[in-house]
């Protein structure tokens, strides 16, 4: 075959500073070392939107997320809207997933030639919206922090088992070897609930289960927005030790999660696959896990809004290398289009398929993300370029991040006088294609029709949840 495979392995919910390669002290991830080793690892990577839905939606349609209209987690992608697995199979791919991809709606292929495994979320979602952001709080929320955390079985370990054994399947055919192939392998991990397997559990606890690092008065000049999403989710009285062990949770999901990178990894060597199969190990999203009070995901900080993005393209890329460029999920979809040879027109991303090559020079790049779904009552929009993080806000002053001098974004520059003129360039760049008047209208909008058919039909999902392998 002269054009490349493609293998995507896809988490949810994976903060990259909890891994080993981008360099966290101790949590194990010898898969994804060993990967990154053999890769380029890109330093500065964003999902589109931190949320689900959202996020994979943008990731599916190479599109930003104002454009794809999917606003929230009870929204369906139009069938309409021409996916990357719909470009692949046009330029001769059989495209596959394996996994999660959260579709809503009956629509479970949006574009996939093959799905080997359902969702686990079967086709439905959930999530309240920007009119009753208070009023709608998510009641469970506090279990998952004051009552779950700790060492068990749960089934989106048992999920992501499925996921591995199905995806190893898939590249043990024949077929993998006769004509060009994109697998989509998304497990489930480190997703909450904090709930990980004794062996994982407790590597962690109570020797490594640590607390987030939160300067003394930092809670209380959150910017709204944060103050806002800490109290949706009911998360600004957990106790420390229950802080702890969500951590510790945490950790031994990020590692659970690792031995399943590394066993879909050995399957496609041990196929004879390795040596023309571009691999790609990323994630939908972060997760804030304690930091600046919160947690989960919905905001722009780093441990929400920045994701893995690792990349081997056998043959080009140089195993060990480090790109600052500042990218997103959008320009993966971009690079892969671009290597495949496949239609990107009406698609966002940039290729970074030429710094892959070594054909321009590292640098340069920016990201936007976006967020208008529960949490918040108002759309909200982020921008990166360079040192500074710009965050948005319609109604409500903007923050501003100097990433080099404060990473830990401490120390919020957004009414500072010095920093006006970089303020209003990256205001004009967020502003650009972007009005968050009509946004905000359109949302509110949407939501409530969506709300009345939910009321009317009871609530009930489209369909059942993956349990054990199946549907109900």
């Amino acid at each position: 075959m002269s054009k490349p495979n493609f293998l995507i392995i896809m988490s949810d919910e994976h903060d990259p500073g909890v891994s080993s390669p981008y360099g966290h002290p101790f949590v194990r991830t010898p898969n994804m070392q060993r990967f990154a080793d053999s890769a380029a690892v890109f330093e500065n990577a964003y999902c589109n939107s931190p949320l689900c839905v959202p996020s994979r939606a943008s990731f599916m349609t190479g599109k930003h997320l104002h454009r794809v209209q999917v606003w929230d987690n009870t929204v369906a992608l139009g069938s309409d809207q021409p996916t990357w697995a719909h470009r692949m199979n046009n330029t001769g791919y059989e495209t596959c997933l394996a996994g999660k991809m959260h579709f809503i709606g009956p629509d479970q292929m949006h574009g996939f030639t093959r799905r080997i495994v359902p969702d686990i979320h079967g086709m439905g979602g959930g999530g309240e919206n920007l009119s009753n952001w208070d009023t709608g709080k998510f009641r469970d929320m506090s279990e998952r922090l004051h009552e779950e955390p700790g060492p068990g079985d749960h089934e989106h370990m048992d999920y992501d088992d499925e996921v591995v054994s199905k995806s190893l399947t898939y590249l043990s055919e024949p077929e993998r070897h006769e004509q060009p192939w994109v697998l989509c392998s998304s497990v489930f991990t480190p997703h909450f609930p904090f709930i990980a397997r004794e062996e994982f559990y407790h590597h962690y606890y109570p020797e490594q289960a640590d607390l987030p690092n939160i300067p003394e008065g930092h809670l209380d000049e959150l910017h709204p927005q944060s103050k806002r999403l800490r109290r949706h989710f009911t998360t600004e009285n957990v106790p420390g030790e229950q802080i702890r062990k969500a951590r510790a949770a945490y950790y031994g999901l990020v590692e659970f999660c690792d031995t399943r990178v590394g066993a879909i990894l050995d399957g496609l060597g041990a196929n004879g696959l390795a040596e023309n199969t571009v691999v790609v190990y990323l994630a939908d999203h972060g997760e804030l896990n304690g930091e600046h009070g919160m947690w989960y995901k919905c905001s722009f900080y780093e441990q929400s809004s920045r994701i893995p993005m690792i990349i081997r393209w056998p043959g080009v890329t140089e195993a060990g290398s480090r790109f600052e460029t500042i990218t997103s999920l959008l320009d993966f979809i971009a690079t892969m289009l671009d290597i495949a040879e496949a239609d990107a027109s009406g698609t966002d991303g940039a290729s970074l398929a030429p710094l892959l090559r070594g054909e321009t020079d590292d640098g340069g790049g920016i990201a936007l993300c976006e967020y208008e779904a529960h949490g918040t009552d108002r759309p909200g929009r982020m921008v990166r370029r360079g040192q500074y993080k710009l965050n948005y806000y319609l109604g409500e002053p903007p923050e501003l991040y100097d990433l080099a001098a404060d990473p830990g974004e401490f120390n919020n520059l957004g009414e500072d006088p010095a920093h006006a003129e970089v303020i209003k360039e990256l205001t004009e760049i967020v502003l650009d294609d972007w009005d968050p008047v009509a946004i905000d209208e359109h949302v509110r909008r949407t939501q409530k029709e969506r709300q009345l058919i939910a009321e009317a039909t009871n609530r009930k999902p489209w369909s059942p949840p993956w349990r054990n392998g199946k549907y109900g």
